[in-house]
């Protein structure tokens, strides 16, 4: 699929890997609806960006909201051929800590949000894809859905963001598979440890201790190069129901 001329919607698009994915996108001729709660963040890039951008506040997790991000895509831009799926949350905590179990809510939460809300928005845009135009290979469009490097070597405390993650991953193959009758690709990219605000939450020493973990880069991943993966995807019609480390060799240890 190629990226110019056509539409895109971006969740957590206001920061991070989601806003270098808009960047990405706009750059190669792309038009973008960024999806983000943050709604002074969301105003200022699509501002930035002009006529190839526009935002609408949303909760991934809200049918509603999320519909109205996907009706916004395809009334401005005429249509929806891609989504990214980067919003979510980083949360800790063990099952048994020293005030007692893990908090029963918390758990929820995340995997509301991480998993949830990304097949939310998967069925929604699914959905308005298939309404898009086949190209010449039949292919209507592509979505892209964020797990972790989490899903398959969660450190001690990360249970609720594995599980999360590790959902994200499983889905990637049942709905490229259902999809395929749509000409809808499903990939997954599961990074490793990036620079970006979320990882900001986190201590110094912690993420230091991360980042210096992968054999090379020994660095944290630049939101840059995610999207670039992120725009691969999209043009390479082979790539399908698969998830993609992108961590520069990291395996985690426990802790």
């Amino acid at each position: 699929m190629q990226i110019r001329d056509a539409s895109f919607l971006v969740t957590g698009g206001a920061s991070g890997l989601g806003a270098a994915c808009v960047r990405e996108i706009v750059q190669h001729g792309g038009r973008v609806a960024i999806a983000d709660l943050n709604v002074a963040a969301g105003q200022q890039l699509a501002a930035e960006l002009g006529d190839a951008a526009c935002f609408a506040a949303t909760d991934v997790t809200s049918a509603e909201q999320v519909q109205l991000a996907v009706d916004l895509a395809v009334t401005r831009f005429g249509g929806l051929n891609g989504v990214v799926n980067c919003a979510g949350i980083l949360t800790s905590g063990r099952l048994l800590g020293k005030d007692g179990p893990h908090d029963l809510e918390r758990f929820a939460r995340t995997i509301h949000v991480n998993l949830i809300g990304t097949f939310n928005v998967s069925r929604l845009a699914a959905a308005a894809i298939a309404k898009s135009a086949a190209g010449a290979d039949g292919e209507r469009g592509v979505i892209i859905n964020t797990s972790s490097v989490a899903a398959f070597e969660g450190q001690i405390g990360q249970a609720a963001y594995s599980a999360s993650k590790a959902g994200v991953a499983g889905m990637t193959l049942p709905l490229a598979r259902e999809l395929a009758r749509f000409g809808i690709r499903v990939v997954a990219i599961a990074p490793g440890v990036f620079a970006t605000a979320m990882m900001g939450a986190m201590p110094d020493q912690a993420v230091a201790a991360l980042a210096s973990q992968s054999p090379f880069p020994p660095r944290m991943g630049e939101p840059a190069e995610f999207a670039a993966l992120v725009r691969h995807i999209f043009e390479n019609p082979m790539l399908n129901g698969t998830v993609i480390r992108l961590d520069g060799g990291l395996r985690m240890s426990a802790k």
